[in-house]
């Protein structure tokens, strides 16, 4: 379910719970296994083409490929790397030469460099998404195809280059520009450049036909026990559909050194600069986690800067698949973690603390903490009363409250609790938790905008030291609405909006309950959410976060079809939950010629009963209980009956025409 309000802002809570007590001989890779309750893991670390060590945790075979989710972007950006040192495309001439059917409803969309897709400084909002992420439909194309007209209604969220965020569809647009320059599709020429000549064999991109049967399984706790799930197909290839093994991945972090001679000097260095400093980015930020390159998400890593050695980063996530890239360009190191379950955090923090151990082993000094000095209080400036107030990430609230006797208050929902921390003004000019652990600054830029800015070092037993070095919220500046548009949103507030076009094969129907739900909040006059209230029908993205916290950002369009109200975003639509028919009595179900997905109320009469379905061979069903858990889902699991509970719902989707015989018992 997609909340338009809140989800917690996780970064900020500067911890994360232990793991298990090993009780495997591997306790790192263990670790990582447990900290993200993977259910199985894969690593490998290389020298060049040499594997050093390998090894897996887990339930999966040795030879289990593993969807690398968006560590695909590296390849993406290698390959336009390529393309750049053959002549055949240019680092910053306008993407729209190459491309010239991609258009915008901004005109500034004319500035987007082929740089600015590979760093995040495009300016793009969420685009390319809608049906990425599907169950055993690899040759399905509606998200790359669906790119270009998405963007072509769309405005820009900045100006092109004002500020690195991180953004999926800069790199699917990416990977038609690269497609139209090479003349083939990416995985041809990624073959070609890169995966031949490394004689990578163990890597893929989702539309080729390799033995499915490969991929390591994955268990989703839909229903206990947890079950596997149906294998997955990630089908943008250039923002994150590429599957292989560790060894594989490490393989190809290790051919994007100068000593593999795969690109030029010029490109590599490129690729490894801190492309994101050329605009609004936070101060001495060389700490923090992200730090982005052309692919990579960070040029630096915490505790390999620390030891004198520059790490080069890239981590993906999948509903399915976790992965984990780090390399060492100037040792021609190489370590991947990939995992079923899992976090790419966690892989990443193991990638790390395997390449640490292999320096250790060679006799060079590892130095993991950065020492935090211990500033004494002082009195702060009152001036800084002023700047409390609602701050907001792309996905959060937060309340933020500063006292004359310099306490600052920081208060977020965690799981639909407050949550409140604590810092005191202290003589740096800086609030400090009272451990000095974290610490927050606020900073306001040229623009006059305001931001948080959050730094702390958190070091993870087992693994190693994650930094943290950000902007992680910005403050809502005031935005009056007329009585009338106050209004028209307060008349939605709580009102739950269902899914209705995405494709049955989605993975969006068996994570949750995909529905949207507007919630106003008394904190943020004027918003629903991050999104400014524009008019009676438009939500407007109001965040411009560098980073990470300002991802996923879209305008949201109320729009009428039929006589029912629906909300149109991130290419989908979703209709006013009173669609929802009532399911006793019904005993035939049919898609209809506009293909919108069907949806049904389980009223108290039907509690405890079981629904039983005839399953046609173009849809899916899935069931929700009353607090929107998926209960059981067709496509996911291969159910063809399901319990049903008082308040919960019942979806229908499949192509046009498709019926579903239905009997309840």
């Amino acid at each position: 379910m997609r909340k338009l309000l809140l989800c917690s802002l996780l970064v900020l809570l500067l911890c994360l719970a232990l793991p298990c007590a090993a009780q495997e001989p591997h306790p790192s890779a263990l670790a990582a296994a447990q900290y993200g309750r993977a259910t199985s893991l894969q690593y490998a670390v290389c020298e060049g083409n040499a594997l050093l060590t390998s090894g897996v945790v887990g339930d999966a075979p040795e030879g289990a490929l593993y969807g690398i989710g968006s560590v695909s972007k590296v390849y993406t950006a290698a390959a336009a790397m390529k393309l750049v040192d053959d002549g055949l495309l240019a680092l910053d001439a306008p993407v729209c030469e190459v491309l010239p059917e991609f258009t915008m409803a901004d005109a500034r969309y004319r500035d987007i460099t082929l740089r600015m897709l590979l760093d995040h400084s495009s300016g793009l909002m969420l685009a390319g998404m809608k049906d990425a992420f599907l169950f055993d439909d690899p040759q399905d194309t509606t998200a790359v195809d669906g790119l270009l007209g998405e963007l072509s209604a769309q405005r820009l969220a900045a100006a092109p280059g004002e500020y690195s965020v991180y953004c999926n569809a800069g790199f699917t647009l990416a990977q038609l520009a690269v497609e139209r320059a090479g003349g083939q599709p990416l995985i041809g020429l990624l073959r070609e450049a890169f995966l031949s000549p490394l004689g990578l064999e163990d890597t893929f991109a989702c539309a080729e036909g390799f033995d499915r049967a490969r991929l390591a399984p994955v268990y989703w706790p839909a229903a206990a026990p947890a079950r596997p799930v149906a294998s997955d197909s990630t089908t943008v290839t250039g923002t994150g559909g590429l599957y292989a093994t560790a060894a594989d991945l490490a393989r190809f972090g290790a051919g994007l050194t100068q000593s593999a001679g795969l690109l030029s000097a010029d490109a590599l260095s490129e690729m490894a600069a801190p492309q994101c400093e050329r605009g609004l980015w936070p101060q001495d930020a060389q700490d923090d986690a992200i730090s982005y390159g052309l692919g990579w998400d960070a040029v630096q890593a915490l505790p390999l800067r620390l030891s004198g050695v520059q790490a080069l980063v890239k981590g993906g996530d999948t509903n399915q698949y976790h992965a984990a890239l780090v390399v060492l360009p100037e040792l021609g190191l190489s370590a991947a973690v990939v995992s079923a379950g899992g976090s790419s955090l966690y892989n990443q923090l193991l990638a790390e603390r395997l390449l640490l151990d292999e320096l250790a082993a060679r006799g060079m000094s590892v130095v993991e903490t950065a020492v935090q000095p211990d500033f004494p209080a002082a009195p702060m400036p009152a001036e800084l009363t002023a700047l409390s107030g609602t701050y907001a990430a792309s996905t959060a609230l937060l309340t933020l409250a500063i006292s004359e006797d310099g306490t600052l208050l920081l208060t977020q929902d965690v799981q639909g609790t407050p949550y409140t921390q604590s810092f005191t003004y202290r003589e740096d000019g800086r609030f400090h938790d009272a451990a000095n652990t974290a610490s927050l600054v606020l900073v306001t830029d040229e623009a006059g905008r305001t931001y948080l800015d959050q730094r702390a070092a958190s070091p993870l037993p087992g693994l190693t030291t994650l930094g943290v070095a950000n902007y992680c919220c910005q403050r809502l500046p005031e935005n009056p609405v007329s009585d009338e548009v106050q209004a028209a949103w307060a008349a939605r507030d709580g009102r739950r909006y269902l899914l209705l076009d995405a494709k049955h094969t989605s993975q969006v129907w068996a994570l949750a309950m995909p529905c949207a739900t507007v919630a106003l909040d008394a904190r943020a006059p004027g918003y629903v959410g991050a999104n400014r209230i524009a008019s009676e029908t438009l939500l407007e993205a109001a965040v411009q976060i560098p980073g990470a916290a300002g991802r996923d950002t879209m305008d949201i369009a109320v729009i009428e079809m039929g006589g029912v109200e629906c909300l149109s975003f991130g290419g989908y639509l979703y209709a006013d939950e009173r669609i929802a028919q009532p399911l006793e009595g019904v005993t035939q179900v049919v898609i209809a010629k506009d293909g919108y997905a069907r949806w049904f109320a389980v009223d108290e009469a039907l509690d405890g009963k079981t629904l039983h379905v005839a399953l046609p061979e173009n849809g899916s069903f899935s069931v929700y209980a009353a607090d929107e858990t998926a209960v059981a889902s067709s496509r996911a699991y291969g159910d063809t009956a399901a319990p049903l509970a008082a308040g919960g719902w019942v979806v229908f989707a499949g192509e046009p025409g498709t019926a579903f015989t239905l009997s309840i018992e």
